[in-house]
């Protein structure tokens, strides 16, 4: 294949949107096992004889609802000797810095990963030669709880100790792949690798890229979901919908969570104190039917732009009255949320120019191209166009890391 037909290929590839036929087929006859089902069904052989650090929050638990920290502390052979939780807290309730706390059920003390250290100590780690991480992960670059596995897979490296994954699945796909890639010298707690903003993997596979583009070394084991499919997004797993923190309460918040919460960082509530975060967006100093009038005019697919006014209850323009859009996702076969985020990005540097503060436009983007072009007032579909050629790297890139079809 010559090397304008490869980028024709891959081009045509990477155009690929969320996978959800518009005819959906019927449910799975059962549920997707994830890694903590595969581990829990297999009684925890995989750590059998070994002293676990257990990194987890609310949302590690199997399909029938036990917790995964309840399950090793009963296993027979495994002594859980630690516990650590990651931004948002044990119970994922917390919007803030976090401290540490204490399990009722086991009397083990919780370490903090989102408080005074980010990075598991020696002394929290005393004891322990395996960390075991399993949280649900939503697909978004700059959600953290990816940081969190990376910065203890990094300790465990160092120190010789086991790092296993108990794997969960994307639950906004894992075909579809959007926006900039991170670059080298802007990896931070959000944005842990270099992957775009929609990455289309899972936590386990991320660790493997991870451990192998960054010669990590350790001895890193993913115990791998059955049943999951590439494809899949949530709601085709059968497992239930546990809010992943405190503003992720629903599937279609994580789907559109990448182009809208991409936003957050400028003077621009994305819905927080409000019941619908990150499907609602506005300021008092937008016009909500101006904002709405553009992006339909963009003709995006997959969504509709409904004005509203709304007034937060918490977080940014606390009490005050919010004029903006309603992002309706109506086809999620063919949505792509970065690309409406540039597009909602883009209308309102058009519409509202400087009274747009995008000081910290850049902090989740993390593409200082994409941001100037946005503050130039460049087309939109421009802008998405000049990220394809990363995007198809980075398809290759991801290929040896998959464990799923």
């Amino acid at each position: 294949m010559t090397a304008a037909r490869f980028a024709s290929f891959a081009f045509g590839l990477c155009l690929a949107s969320l996978p959800i036929p518009a005819q959906a087929p019927p449910s799975p006859a059962a549920p997707v096992r994830t890694g903590i089902d595969v581990l829990a069904a297999d009684g925890c052989r995989q750590l059998a004889g070994r002293k676990v650090g257990l990194i987890t929050n609310h949302t590690g638990r199997t399909a029938d609802g036990r917790r995964t920290v309840d399950v090793l502390h009963a296993a027979k052979d495994v002594t859980l000797v630690a516990l650590f939780s990651p931004e948002h807290g044990w119970d994922g309730v917390l919007d803030e810095k976090v401290g540490d706390t204490t399990d009722r059920a086991t009397g083990l003390r919780v370490h903090s990963l989102y408080g005074e250290t980010r990075v598991p100590t020696d002394a929290m780690l005393q004891g322990v030669d395996t960390l075991v991480f399993d949280i649900q992960d939503i697909g978004c670059r700059f959600y953290t709880y990816v940081a969190t596995m990376r910065n203890a897979m990094e300790v465990a490296a160092k120190k010789g100790h086991r790092f296993v994954v108990l794997d969960r699945p994307n639950p906004i796909g894992g075909v579809a792949m959007e926006g900039p890639v991170l670059g080298d010298q802007q990896r931070d707690f959000v944005g842990a690798h270099r992957v775009p903003l929609r990455h289309g993997m899972t936590a386990g596979e991320l660790a493997r890229m991870i451990t192998g583009e960054d010669g990590l070394g350790g001895d890193l084991q993913i115990v791998r979901c059955e049943g999951w499919h590439r494809a899949d997004t949530y709601d085709r797993t059968g497992l239930p919908w546990i809010d992943p923190s405190p503003n992720m309460r629903r599937l279609s918040q994580a789907l559109t969570y990448p182009g809208i919460g991409l936003l957050e960082g400028t003077n621009l509530s994305v819905g927080r104190g409000t019941d619908t975060p990150f499907e609602i967006l506005g300021a008092p100093w937008i016009d909500g039917v101006a904002l709405a009038a553009a992006l339909r005019a963009a003709e995006l697919p997959g969504v509709a732009f409904v004005p509203v006014s709304f007034t937060p209850t918490a977080s940014k323009f606390r009490s005050e009255r919010c004029s903006g859009v309603h992002v309706l996702v109506t086809d999620w076969k063919v949505f792509q949320p970065v690309r409406t985020g540039l597009h909602v990005a883009c209308a309102l540097r058009r519409l509202f120019g400087d009274t747009w503060d995008t000081k910290k436009l850049d902090w989740l983007l993390k593409h200082p191209p994409t941001r100037d072009a946005i503050l130039a007032g460049n087309d939109a579909e421009a802008i998405v166009a000049t990220w394809q050629q990363e995007l198809d790297v980075f398809r290759l890139r991801r290929k040896p890391f998959l464990l799923y079809e």
